[in-house]
């Protein structure tokens, strides 16, 4: 019964509007993110509730066969085959319940099926991020894990950082974005807490997930993977957008000359020191 009503209690209060209710977790500012979200806090109830057994059973234990007597003698138990069976399954049944919960996520939040309303390369290198935004229709014929030489779209436009200027990357609201993710160097790992999603940037391969931004506003993004000296550095923020302001902002990019026909993927970006230094004043 204590068991229970904690975990009632628990439930109540586990509230995705309160940082308790979220078990620490950003409020998640995707679609995907609220999958991850489920996830984690299911496993922290499920922790709790554990605990809570376990930890009243011991105390009862304690209480219930204390000694009461200075000449008691506790009973001699060679084994108990009941507790021995549960102790044993018990956990078996727990890491396959959480095994079958992780993988319905994974699934759910790497779902290639999912119509991708935009691409965007991303290439991660020491020690910083670029962006190439493609232009015009999107071309869903084209094989992009296998090779770098087939995009999804004929043109592109770019934003890149350098040590002294951190990047933007903008997104449209409501929109499924999906991020081919390259590197020439070494692994990276590009993230946004705020989303609740990150994945490794591996030199030699192209791996990719999908971001449905919910709600309008400014994100921070971040390597996850320790890359070398200059591993802090590779920040970027994120300007989730509406449609119209992100169409003007591919097209402020290209009135800059900032484009090319295809993504740029290695750490020779033309935008310069000294421009990126004259843009940040």
């Amino acid at each position: 019964m204590l068991a229970l009503g904690a975990s009632t209690a628990l439930l109540a209060g586990c509230s995705d509007d309160t940082a308790f209710g979220r078990m620490g977790m950003p409020e998640p500012g995707s679609e995907q993110g609220e999958h991850v979200l489920n996830l984690w806090q299911g496993a922290w109830l499920a922790a709790w509730i554990t605990g809570i057994v376990v930890w009243g059973l011991i105390f009862w234990v304690i209480w219930r066969y204390r000694r009461r007597r200075a000449d008691d003698i506790p009973v001699q138990t060679r084994y108990n085959l009941p507790l021995e069976i549960l102790y044993t399954i018990a956990p078996v049944l727990m890491v396959i319940v959480f095994f079958s919960h992780t993988v319905k996520t994974q699934n759910a939040v790497l779902d290639d099926d999912l119509p991708v309303d935009n691409t965007i390369e991303v290439v991660g290198y020491q020690w910083s991020w670029a962006f190439n935004y493609g232009l015009g229709d999107r071309d869903d014929a084209a094989d992009e894990d296998a090779n770098d030489d087939e995009f999804a779209y004929g043109d592109y436009v770019w934003e890149n950082g350098s040590a002294s200027y951190i990047p933007t990357l903008v997104l449209p609201v409501g929109e499924t974005t999906r991020f081919n993710l390259h590197s020439p160097d070494v692994i990276h790992d590009f993230g946004v807490p705020g989303f609740l999603m990150k994945m490794d940037v591996v030199p030699g391969r192209v791996n990719h997930y999908e971001i449905t931004p919910t709600e309008v506003g400014t994100y921070k993004g971040k390597c996850y993977e320790l890359c070398g000296v200059s591993h802090s550095r590779m920040l970027f923020n994120v300007e989730v957008v509406e449609r119209s302001e992100y169409d003007a902002y591919l097209e402020e990019l290209e009135a800059k000359g900032q484009e090319s026909e295809a993504p740029l993927l290695g750490n020779d970006f033309t935008r310069t020191q000294a421009g990126l230094e004259g843009d940040a004043e």
